[in-house]
C-alpha cells in the first residue's frame, strides 16, 4: 500500500512538471527563452574553437553537431507551433554547415531568435489552439513552445560532458 502511495504520488507529480512550461503566460515563455538563449551563448562561448569538432565517443554528435540540432529544431518547434513557415524547409543545420564556433554561434543565435520572435507574435488566443501531430494527437502550441524548451535545454545540457572532457568549467546554472 505505501509503495502504490508513493507511485501514485510520482505520477501526479511527473503530471504536473510536465505540463508547467505550458501553464507560463506568453510572455513568462518569452522571458524564458531570452533566458535560454543567453545560457546557451555562454556554452557557446566557453568552448574553444577547436572543441567544436570533438566527439566524446565516434559515434555521437561533435560539440557543434549537438548546438547546430537544438538550433534545427528550435527553428521546427516554433514553425510547428505558430503554424509559420521553416526557415530551413526540411534541411538539417548540422548536415550542411561549416561547424566552426563562428558559424555555428551565428546560426544558433539566429535560432533563438526566431523562436522568440515567432513567440512574441502568438496571441494568448492562439497559444492555446490545438495542433495535430503527425501521430494525429493534438497538442496546445503553448505546449509546442514547452516541449521545445525541453528539447534545447536536453541537448543543451549534453554539452557539459563536452566541456568538462575538454578541460572547461561550464557556465553556472543560470534558472533565474
Amino acid at each position: 500500500m505505501k509503495h502504490q502511495s508513493l507511485l501514485s504520488a510520482f505520477l501526479v507529480l511527473t503530471l504536473i512538471s510536465g505540463s508547467a512550461f505550458a501553464q507560463f503566460t506568453q510572455p513568462q515563455m518569452v522571458v524564458e527563452w531570452q533566458r535560454a538563449k543567453i545560457y546557451t551563448k555562454a556554452y557557446l562561448d566557453a568552448m574553444p574553437a577547436a572543441g567544436y569538432s570533438f566527439k566524446p565517443t565516434p559515434e555521437i554528435r561533435s560539440f557543434a553537431e549537438q548546438m547546430l540540432h537544438l538550433a534545427t529544431d528550435n527553428y521546427g518547434f516554433a514553425a510547428f507551433a505558430s503554424g509559420k513557415p521553416n526557415p530551413l524547409g526540411d534541411s538539417s543545420l548540422e548536415k550542411i554547415v561549416m561547424p566552426t564556433k563562428e558559424a555555428t554561434t551565428k546560426l544558433v543565435m539566429d535560432s533563438y531568435d526566431f523562436m522568440i520572435n515567432t513567440l512574441q507574435s502568438m496571441t494568448a488566443d492562439q497559444m492555446n489552439e490545438m495542433v495535430k501531430r503527425r501521430n494525429g494527437q493534438e497538442i496546445s502550441r503553448a505546449n509546442v513552445f514547452g516541449k521545445g524548451f525541453e528539447h534545447q535545454t536536453h541537448h543543451r545540457g549534453q554539452t557539459t560532458i563536452y566541456l568538462r572532457l575538454k578541460g572547461v568549467t561550464p557556465p553556472n546554472e543560470m534558472l533565474f
